[in-house]
């Protein structure tokens, strides 16, 4: 179902993030491959799937035209099925955003562009050193690009559509900020999950049919993974990883 309007509910909000959780996981074998950052272990398509995906089905049944109400619903779910890094900052920007919809029945473009940033501060504040080149760069980046371009004549959609395209255009841009990605020839895999949930959320608003399991060929240009630059004497810098 199209949805062209300038305001945004509770039940289209829980739409569209099931779309977005089926266009990450059409495209989570990409993200795995992708996944050198904070170490190479292949799995933050899986990890962010499941994050969304526990906030798809705790916002399953009744489903509450409150904006609020089911923004926190879905927010609490990824918190709780969160997993990995990428996974864990998901899950707080969404958490972020639901505390933006607070008490909102309904939302305008203006309130969407306000409850996004307070979704990135939420982000960045949740990560003990943020880096730049990852996921959170590329939600900030986004976010501000967007709001930016709100006028009076801005629709839910018209947000979305200039979120997805500058979200593009700054996982890009990831390997010139983290040397780590530019030395393995890819792009940031938390970056490129965020790009296929905002991807799945536009198609639903532009009542576009779901995405299907992309080819790993499909990673826009950049160059296979390299993995001899990783062995058991590497030395990982940010060797962690949150479960």
């Amino acid at each position: 179902m199209e949805m062209t309007g300038s305001r945004i509910n509770g039940i289209q909000v829980r739409e569209m993030v099931c779309g977005g959780a089926q266009d990450l996981r059409a495209n989570a074998e990409i993200v795995n491959n992708l996944n050198v950052f904070p170490i190479p272990d292949g799995d933050t398509g899986d990890n962010m799937s499941m994050t969304i995906e526990g906030g798809v089905t705790a916002s399953a049944g009744e489903v509450s035209e409150s904006l609020a109400t089911q923004s926190d619903k879905i927010a609490h779910g990824m918190l709780l099925g969160a997993r990995g890094n990428s996974g864990v900052i998901l899950s707080q920007l969404f958490a972020g955003i639901a505390m933006g919809f607070a008490d909102m029945e309904e939302a305008d473009v203006r309130a969407v562009g306000e409850a996004f940033r307070s979704g990135v501060r939420r982000a960045y504040g949740a990560v003990g050193t943020p880096v730049e080149g990852t996921i959170l760069t590329v939600a900030r980046e986004a976010t501000e690009y967007a709001c930016d371009r709100i006028t009076a004549e801005s629709t839910i959609e018209s947000f979305f559509s200039d979120f997805a395209r500058e979200l593009r255009l700054s996982l890009d841009r990831t390997p010139d900020l983290l040397a780590v990605l530019r030395e393995a020839g890819v792009v940031d895999s938390g970056g490129a999950g965020l790009v296929y949930v905002i991807e799945g959320m536009l198609r639903v608003l532009r009542g576009q049919p779901a995405a299907t399991p992309a080819s790993a060929t499909q990673t826009s240009g950049k160059a296979p993974i390299d993995t001899s630059a990783f062995g058991q004497d590497s030395v990982m810098v940010y060797g962690y990883c949150t479960e």
